[in-house]
């Protein structure tokens, strides 16, 4: 059918007929298609009076997809002008056949892509009496999306109209009343019947789809026999479908059509850009040839030709940044040639620039450098100019070494030293040198047959000159102050408080002190790292090319790798020892109460919350900075050497190995000691016994035993009892933490030396002087009992203790001096612990006396009787063996001394030693002393009974000690006459030792307590600060 009627219309209306004939698609049963069209259904398609009528089939069928192809490639855009679908009255009652229908045109709307408009037909019964009656087009059409009350009102109006034709036909001819007939039922029921049947057409219906264009009305018409085939004669009663102009609408999106549109709008618009294009690029084209003729005319003034190069430099530098940026959509279109242009222009700008701006700046800058090589040597003005000169030398040396090119600092530096032309005023080389300068040496490395070798003798004096006054002006000091100041504003300096966080360090230790901000880790890795690296980059560029050709031309001493080496060891230096002035200044909390140690040592030893704990934790990170630890794959290489040879385990290659892959750093050796207390590999292996972990498993021990003191029924009693323990020299845990603690204590070293007394030391002293402290009274109380009242008893008012006629009793005396003596039995039961013998004397155990204030003037009088003791009473009871030996002197004829029935007399005879001992055996206690002299009679001295009188006798001679074991005695007769003896003793001072006991007291107290012991610790803490 297609071609058929393609070349059919073709023929009859030209190439362009599509758009001369309506296109109408009639659908239905076929006996109502016959009845508007005769022939139709056997012909399938009639033409005629710029009208084609096609047969659709039935509408409630499916779709022809055969008949839609052939529509769509019959004319694509619109294929069909209108739908015709014939019905009777009968027919149009038939809701789901209607309904069928509906959904069929739809869906061949939808194949077809296009909705065309639809016109119902209804065909009426004549009864067969209409023949010859006049005919005309009956029905009424609808507006798009019309409502039932507007379909009414155009069936309404078609009544009268209807009524009047009818009447005047029916007066003709009584037979002829079809369109009274109609009047007649639209008026009775056919309006509002047409209003039911057509609402899923009209507004609001279930098919939006379809455009109910038409609704008419006409009996059955008569075929024509005569009509030749496929001809279609129009009739008056299809007047009102064919002279309807109403447009069917696309279905779906017209993709063909929007691409069509498209691409013609893209032509047009293409055609207008490239004749847009043609003139702009002709234009540039033109400019850029005539500002390139007379930038290189060296004809003109010397100023015009700046300006001319300006001016050609501007219009060069517009089309490098079209090439690198992109050219205006007005020159593209495919006829921008800026890459070509500007390989064309850039050979007449290079002759001209190189003319006018390199050889012009070279010339100034050798000039400048030969004037400063010319100068003295010690002229002020040549260290004056020295970083002039640097920048000058490394402006001459870019135009000669393009891939050092820096455009900014070559305009900088030449405009800042005044390069001047002559005849050219201060405007124009203000407004046109700087870009002219910029964009030779930005362009410098892209066209390095530009470059222009220097004066190499003119280079070497002036590198010479500056390398010489570089170490002077980039002082080490001030490169490396310079790096803390700019960093000293980025970081505030670090408290205790930011160091432990959430923990409440403030109830165990302080500090006033700070960290400096900037020798912390972040401030290390954040910035003073850069900052260094900074200088030394600096450095190198100063060193590498402007002042040396090669690396090893500059001196070892101001080399950047030696420069960064001394910069990071005094930084890390100056960091190590802030840390270490902050972590001495620590002090410990004191509390005076044992309930305020305990608090103290629960949140110490707290795993989550210890304040020591997050301060060495903070400590230990911040001893990391600079650390650098080996790699994964050096760590690989090395495991796989040791399985390839074969190398066996051993504990001391695993260890050795576990060392050298510990991370290293600057800083690990000063915080070595601190960092193997928290197990971190960087501090070493050490002493594996010594750990933080096992310090504060100590600590909870200790605070438990005292929390079972407190806790007890009578805790003073308890207290007391752990006191004596700890006395009496047997190990508790609270003795046991105190030494580990003095041992990490030790064990950190000198210079941790407040850190590990405040951290380690005192909390647990803290706590042993407040066990030991109550006792100190308790202890002196019992001293007093046990010793000192009956010494009081058996020795007050005796010589030689008060001088008075009684003596002591010798063998009373030995029972409290002799080695099993009361007192020596007194200190090995209750002092063992904080007493003990260095050699003959008492000295107070430092360690345990922590928290006890031993009385000085009790030691002293302790030792003082031990010289006594060990003297007099070394066999137990007393008993000292001496010799004495009479001198001569002048005007004594005769001396006789009697020592307990021993007598020695002399009289100028030769001298002898005489041996004594004392008490004698022959206990006749006594002692005097006579002499003779050469003017008088034999006269005594003195003269003394008792035990003690040889004492007495002693203690009225003058002595001198010769040696370690010689005395010279001297007594002073009545008449001026001296009388002198030798003394050898064999041990001590023999039996000038007693003399010790004279006017001697023994004292009440062992511990000093209350305002004493507080005076005497101050002292202690101000010396151990």
């Amino acid at each position: 059918m297609y071609s058929e009627l393609f070349f059919h219309l073709r023929d009859r209306y030209g190439l362009f007929w599509q758009r001369q004939v309506r296109l109408l698609l009639v659908t239905g049963e076929p006996e109502q298609v016959e009845a508007i069209a005769p022939g139709l259904t056997e012909q399938r398609w009639q033409e005629g009076d710029h009208t084609v009528l096609i047969y659709g089939g039935k509408a409630s069928a499916e779709p022809d997809t055969t008949l839609l192809a052939s529509l769509k490639k019959l004319r694509r855009f619109r294929p069909l002008d209108g739908i015709i679908w014939p019905l009777t009255e009968k027919q149009s009652c038939q809701t789901a056949q209607l309904d069928k229908g509906w959904r069929e045109l739809g869906n061949g709307g939808k194949l077809l892509g296009f909705q065309a408009p639809l016109y119902l037909w209804q065909v009426c019964d004549d009864g067969g009496y209409q023949a010859g009656r006049t005919l005309q087009s009956v029905g009424c059409l609808l507006p798009e999306r019309s409502t039932p009350e507007q379909l009414a009102t155009q069936l309404e109006a078609q009544t009268p109209q209807l009524t009047e034709q009818g009447m005047s036909q029916l007066l003709t001819n009584n037979r002829h009343d079809f369109l009274l007939r109609l009047a007649h039922t639209l008026t009775e029921r056919g309006i509002a019947h047409w209003q039911t049947v057509l609402k899923p057409l009209l507004a609001g219906g279930a098919f939006p789809s379809l455009h109910l264009r038409g609704l008419m009305f006409s009996p059955p018409l008569a075929a024509v026999p005569e009509a030749a085939p496929h001809a279609w004669l129009s009739s008056l009663v299809w007047a009102g479908v064919t002279g309807d102009n109403a447009k069917g609408r696309t279905v779906g999106f017209p993709w063909l059509r929007t691409a069509l549109m498209a691409c013609f709008c893209v032509l047009a618009i293409w055609w207008t850009g490239m004749m847009t294009s043609f003139f702009a690029n002709r234009a540039l084209i033109q400019e850029t040839g005539t500002h390139t003729a007379r930038a290189i005319n060296t004809r003109l003034p010397l100023a015009e030709q700046l300006v001319a190069l300006h001016t050609l430099q501007g219009e060069l530098e517009r089309l490098q940044y079209r090439i690198r940026h992109g050219t205006p959509w007005y020159q593209r279109f495919g006829l921008e040639r800026n890459a070509q242009l500007l390989n064309t222009a850039f050979p007449g700008y290079a002759q001209a620039a190189n003319r006018l701006v390199r050889d012009v700046a070279v010339a100034h800058l050798q000039q400048q450098l030969n004037a400063f090589v010319a100068l003295s040597p010690n002229s002020p003005q040549r260290t004056a100019t020295g970083e002039l000169r640097y920048k000058q030398l490394k402006a001459l040396l870019m135009t000669s070494r393009p891939e050092k090119a820096d455009a900014a600092f070559f305009s900088t530096t030449l405009m800042a030293d005044n390069l001047r032309y002559a005849d050219v005023t201060e405007g124009t080389r203000q407004s046109v040198l700087p870009s002219l300068l910029t964009f030779w040496m930005a362009n410098l490395p892209e066209h390095p047959q530009w470059k222009i070798a220097p004066q190499p003798e003119l280079v070497g004096a002036v590198r010479k000159i500056l390398l010489r006054q570089i170490g002077v002006r980039n002082a080490e000091n001030t490169l490396y102050q310079n790096v803390l100041k700019q960093v000293s504003r980025n970081y505030a300096d670090m408290t205790l408080a930011d160091m432990t966080g959430d923990a409440q360090a403030g109830s165990l230790f302080g500090t006033e002190q700070t960290v400096p901000g900037m020798f912390t880790r972040q401030a290390w890795e954040g910035q003073v790292k850069e900052a260094i690296e900074q200088v030394v980059t600096a450095r190198r560029e100063e060193i590498d090319w402007v002042l040396s050709d090669r690396q090893q031309d500059a001196s070892a001493d101001i080399s950047p790798e030696a420069l960064r080496t001394r910069l990071t060891e005094r930084y890390f230096t100056d960091f190590a020892g802030s840390w270490l002035t902050f972590l001495n200044s620590i002090r410990w909390k004191k509390e005076d109460s044992l309930s305020g140690v305990l608090d103290q040592l629960t949140l110490m030893a707290d795993a989550r919350q210890s304040p020591l704990i997050a301060l060495t934790d903070t400590v230990a990170w911040q001893a990391a900075a600079g650390r650098e630890s080996r790699s994964l794959s050096d760590s690989l290489t090395q495991s796989a050497k040791e399985l390839f040879n074969g190398k066996e385990k051993t504990p001391q290659n695993t260890r050795a190995a576990r060392e050298e892959e510990a991370p290293t750093g600057p800083m690990d050796k000063t915080f070595a000691p601190l960092l193997r207390l928290t197990g971190d590999k960087a501090g070493g292996t050490g002493d594996s016994q010594l750990s933080l972990q096992t310090y504060l498993t100590r600590v909870t021990r200790v605070r438990l035993k005292l929390q079972q003191v407190t806790n007890a029924p009578d805790p003073q009693e308890m207290t007391q009892q752990l006191a004596q323990t700890v006395l009496q020299g047997k190990t508790v845990d609270l003795t046991d933490t105190r030494d580990y603690g003095r041992l990490i204590a030790a064990s950190l070293g000198e210079e941790w030396s407040g850190f590990g007394q405040s951290l380690f030391v005192r909390p647990v002293e803290q706590a042993w002087r407040q066990v030991l402290t109550p006792a100190a009274d308790s202890l002196n109380r019992q001293w007093q009992r046990a010793i000192v009242s009956h010494w009081n008893q058996d020795f007050a008012g005796r010589y030689p203790f008060k001088d008075t006629p009684n003596d002591a009793s010798l063998p009373l005396l030995a029972k409290y001096l002799r080695d099993d003596g009361r007192i020596s039995q007194f200190i090995a039961t209750n002092l063992a612990g904080v007493l003990e013998r260095e050699g003959r004397y008492w000295v107070a155990d430092t360690m345990n006396t922590q928290g006890l204030t031993v009385n000085p003037a009790f030691l002293r009088a302790l030792n003082r009787l031990r010289d006594v003791a060990d003297t007099a009473f070394a066999s137990g009871d007393a008993g000292v063996h001496f010799e004495l030996m009479a001198k001569p002197a002048r005007d004594v004829m005769k001396t006789h001394l009697v020592i307990d029935g021993q007598q020695l007399e002399y009289f100028n005879q030769k001298e002898r030693w005489q041996r004594f001992s004392w008490p004698d055996e022959q206990w006749q206690p006594g002692a005097s002393l006579s002499w003779t002299s050469t003017q008088n009679m034999e006269r005594i001295l003195a003269d003394f009974r008792g035990s003690w009188s040889f004492i007495r006798l002693l203690e009225q001679a003058q002595v001198t000690q010769l040696d370690s074991s010689s005395f010279m005695l001297q007594w002073q007769a009545p008449d001026g006459l001296p009388l002198h003896y030798l003394m050898r003793v064999e041990q001590g001072k023999g039996p000038l030792a007693l003399l010790a006991l004279k006017n001697y007291r023994l004292p009440g107290q062992v511990f000093l307590t209350g305002k004493a012991i507080s005076d005497a610790e101050e002292y202690r803490d101000n010396a151990d600060e």
